[in-house]
């Protein structure tokens, strides 16, 4: 599609980016799940400089991000493990 120039506001700070039309809603949505993180660490911390809130929120996402890919990767080695018992299942069938 192409690129646009947009404004996203995080943690009361601007920032200009060129993103493609499809990657929009996305990148703007983010922004919005940032800042709600941040409104709640403020809310139930006594943090009020925006670097440590701003750390707090990397640090949470990047908790979750590992977690997912941890999650993603035991799921296909699980995956992986049905389809070859499944393969022996059928060749043992077969082979009679």
């Amino acid at each position: 599609m192409g690129e646009i120039s947009i404004k996203i506001n995080i943690a009361d700070r601007v920032y200009p980016l060129k993103v493609n039309t499809e990657e929009e809603e996305l990148i703007r949505r983010a922004a919005k799940i940032i800042n709600d993180r941040i409104k709640e660490y403020q809310e139930n911390y006594a943090v009020r400089d925006k670097q440590d809130l701003l750390s707090m929120c990397v640090l949470h996402y990047a908790t979750a991000t590992l977690k997912a890919e941890s999650k993603v990767m035991n799921e296909d080695v699980d995956v992986t493990e049905k389809v070859y018992q499944l393969d022996q299942m059928l060749s043992n069938f077969f082979s009679k």
